[in-house]
């Protein structure tokens, strides 16, 4: 019993310390600064909608106003099958000469969409975004010096939970966002990113494969083909695209299920992502695998110490139910409480954890996440 505390604590403090330890030593010891300057190829903006009438007006006026030069720039929306009036507002734009639509009159998946605007693109990098969140009007210009180093195939943009007036919030999911995208930093910056932000990320055209239909995780899935050629995955903070801070917890947690099971998916569609053939097993493992096993290590270290005699293991049940207890406190949401902050981080690291358990069921009992709004 005390082999299976240890283990499982052991598991946790790598996964959520040790890793970030490990890559901050790595980055000092060992970095890989991008060779980035002014870089101007001609790009295909690409995004998949379905059913996005409430904000694809405004995504397209959006991309119409990046800082980018207008004759270097073509935007291919695909309509999976959309039929809340997306289309009638596609065929608005229609008549502009930077855009061109691709209709579906069936639901078919994001990947499939994908796949097809791939195809009609003409430019040597294409940019991935999705409908709701807003892009930075120098975003994807910034974006796209990386590319001026040749050993770049991929580079990811920064999502920010929040709106350019208040910023971006430190409770919360936006806490565990920030976190996140430190981790993303310190892979960046000595060697490569375990998949991209999936609001804005860009790809050498020549290096993009078909994406398998059932595919989830298009943002993982790429980059990790872009990453076999060869080539780096890289991070930018300074290309920023904004989102909602907080979408609902129900929201939330169905976006983690899937973001989850799609990790389980991706083992199975890719079984060389755990090999020496990958050249970032080790990040890949350490960021992405680990964090499924979490749940399961977490209620080992629970019972254990339950039934474990000694000081040690009392002082940790006691705190394992303490920091559960203040999980429960976050829904009465106190937000001017003291330990509003607190309870807020431990509500959003035990949703993070049930969605990780339920992806595990859905892998299990076979089930398929699907791409919904």
């Amino acid at each position: 019993m005390r082999f299976v505390f240890w283990a499982a604590a052991g598991i946790i403090v790598y996964t959520y310390l040790g890793y970030a330890a490990l890559l901050w030593v790595r980055s000092r010891w060992r970095p890989r600064p991008v060779k980035s300057g002014p870089c101007l190829p001609s790009i295909s903006i690409v995004l998949v909608v379905r059913n996005e009438a409430t904000c694809i007006e405004r995504k397209l006026k959006n991309l119409m106003e990046l800082n980018y030069p207008p004759d270097r720039a073509e935007i291919l929306v695909a309509s999976d099958g959309s039929t809340d009036g997306t289309n009638h507002i596609l065929s608005e734009f229609a008549g502009d000469s930077r855009a061109r639509v691709i209709l579906s009159a069936e639901s078919r998946g994001k990947a499939a969409g994908l796949n097809d605007a791939i195809k009609a693109a003409s430019g040597e990098i294409v940019v991935f975004t999705d409908a709701r969140q807003r892009i930075e009007t120098d975003a994807v210009r910034v974006l796209l010096e990386n590319f001026a180093d040749p050993e770049v195939g991929c580079a990811s943009g920064e999502l920010i939970l929040g709106n350019p007036d208040s910023g971006e919030p430190a409770r919360g999911m936006g806490l565990y966002w920030k976190i996140e995208k430190m981790i993303r930093q310190m892979e960046s910056d000595s060697g490569s990113v375990v998949g991209a932000t999936g609001a804005l990320y860009a790809v050498r055209r020549s290096l993009l494969v078909p994406i398998p239909p059932e595919t989830i995780l298009d943002d993982v899935f790429i980059p990790m083909r872009v990453l076999r050629q060869g080539f780096r995955v890289v991070f930018d903070p300074q290309a920023r695209v904004w989102d909602l801070p907080d979408l609902g917890t129900n929201k939330e947690f169905a976006r983690k299920v899937r973001t989850l099971t799609g990790n389980y998916q991706l083992l199975q569609l890719e079984p060389w992502i755990l090999s020496s053939t990958n050249p970032i097993w080790f990040s890949f493992v350490s960021h992405k695998l680990l964090r499924l096993v979490i749940p399961f290590a977490l209620c080992a270290a629970l019972v254990a110490s339950s039934f474990l005699p000694g000081p040690i293991y009392r002082i940790a049940l006691v705190l394992q139910i303490a920091f559960y207890a203040l999980s429960a406190w976050a829904l009465v949401r106190l937000k001017h409480n003291p330990l509003a902050r607190i309870a807020d981080a431990a509500f959003t690291f035990v949703l993070l954890n049930t969605a990780a358990v339920v992806a595990f069921a859905n892998f299990v009992a076979g089930r398929k996440a699907a791409w919904v709004r």
